[in-house]
């Protein structure tokens, strides 16, 4: 294990921040993970901590990470479920806490070059990711590379508004329309189950589809196709992959698939405008953040 080989990748989620040593092909030597912290204070502790324990082993330092990021400046804004993120400059911090380059890119957006560097869009020149969680995610790929936006907000499906009703209540939105988090709640809630949260007893009962929770399920399915729908007529994609833990769910994908066509169907003109499109679950899951945000630092570092 030699300085010139391995890269430490960080991927900072709400629960854990895990933390791993990865070749230049993308290949994880091992993954450790902490325990988030709930204030700056501490997860600069966290941070540091990890830094530290590789010294002398790395040759640089990739970052995924919840908010909006200005991956140049390496600035995270509002930082998703961790607010004290707002506006910490974690590139600076790093850099200078282990004085070698980091990159620092958004999580939605490192799933997305996961799955163009080795998964379910590479080779693919126009594609796209959702990720399915506490609100949708997402990163585009257009022309072969990501496409951040003027001001890094592109992909930020959660802000797609899918009402003409003004004001726009929050349940009109694409973040709380295609939350999965909202809709295990709503199922086990009509389930009765004790744990709103277990998504596992969900999923057992739509296999069997079950009648009380499975138009749920449909509706859910037909919202996230409706939000595909609407990107698809503004960049035109060629693929789509699902991510989030719930794509872990064969039947989800089927029936997103199936409600996309239900809406071609529907409208004639649409079938005849838009090329069909692949919908599959992404390649990668646990490992997304890590992969794609060190995928993004070989990309900054070449242009050096």
């Amino acid at each position: 294990m030699t300085q010139s080989t391995h890269y430490l990748s960080i991927d900072i989620g709400g629960t854990f921040i895990k933390h791993a040593l990865i070749n230049h092909s993308g290949q994880i030597v091992f993954v450790k993970k902490e325990a988030t912290p709930s204030n700056l204070s501490e997860f600069k502790d966290v941070l540091k901590n990890v830094l530290k324990e590789y010294t002398n082993q790395v040759k640089a330092v990739a970052v995924s990470c919840p908010g909006k990021i200005d991956s140049e400046a390496g600035i995270v804004y509002h930082g998703g479920a961790l607010t004290f993120l707002h506006e910490f400059p974690l590139k600076d911090f790093i850099e200078k806490e282990i004085n070698l380059p980091c990159g620092v890119m958004n999580d939605g957006k490192s799933a997305a070059l996961a799955e163009l560097w080795l998964g379910q869009l590479k080779g693919i020149e126009n594609g796209g990711v959702m990720t399915l969680g506490t609100g949708v995610g997402g990163g585009l790929i257009l022309n072969g590379s990501l496409h951040s936006g003027a001001h890094f907000q592109a992909g930020e499906l959660s802000m797609m508004m899918l009402t003409s009703e003004s004001p726009v209540a929050m349940d009109a939105i694409g973040g709380a329309r295609g939350s999965a988090v909202n809709f295990v709640k709503q199922a086990a809630e009509m389930l009765g189950l004790d744990d709103v949260l277990d998504g596992r007893h969900v999923f057992e009962e739509l296999e069997k589809k079950n009648e009380l929770i499975y138009p749920l399920f449909e509706n859910y399915c037909q919202g996230v196709a409706f939000m595909m729908m609407n990107v698809q007529a503004v960049v035109d994609l060629e693929k789509i992959a699902i991510g989030g833990g719930i794509s872990a769910q064969p039947i989800l994908v089927e029936e997103i698939k199936r409600q996309h066509q239900k809406i071609l169907d529907g409208f004639p003109v649409f079938s005849s405008m838009m090329p069909p499109i692949e919908i599959v679950a992404c390649h990668f899951r646990n490992e997304a953040g890590l992969l794609g945000a060190l995928y993004h630092l070989l990309e900054e570092m070449d242009q050096h």
